[in-house]
């Protein structure tokens, strides 16, 4: 649990591990509870910036970020579970958007779908090779 979750609250590192997190940056070097950050993914051929405010960090439990962009709002959380052989890393997304965004938002919300599966597995490599 610890390699999982230092891998993954380390914000410095992100680039080494992650191909959909990218470039992320903060006043901490770690996922802080109340701090903003931000990082940039690509959907599509063009980046989106993201700055989330991470609402709640349970260490070794959960992080619960969330944040806006072009009118659409997301709140991510990730909940670690650990078993005798391994660590289960749970990734919910919500999202919330309004009239004509709604119906606009549903190919990108498939496409976000599968960065953070990519995500997820990405991490676990990591882990793996520590």
């Amino acid at each position: 649990m610890d390699t999982v979750w230092n891998i993954f609250t380390d914000l410095t590192c992100w680039k080494e591990w992650s191909s959909v997190l990218g470039e992320s940056s903060s006043e901490e070097d770690r996922l802080t509870e109340g701090k903003r950050f931000n990082f940039c993914i690509r959907p599509f051929a063009f980046p989106v910036h993201v700055e989330p405010v991470v609402e709640e960090v349970v260490p070794g439990e959960r992080i619960i970020w969330a944040g806006g962009k072009y009118g659409i709002h997301a709140r991510h959380e990730f909940i670690f579970r650990k078993s005798d052989t391994m660590v289960q890393v749970v990734s919910r997304e919500f999202f919330t958007t309004r009239g004509f965004k709604k119906l606009l938002f549903h190919l990108p919300k498939r496409k976000l779908h599968t960065l953070s599966i990519r995500m997820l597995n990405e991490l676990k490599e990591a882990a793996e090779k520590t």
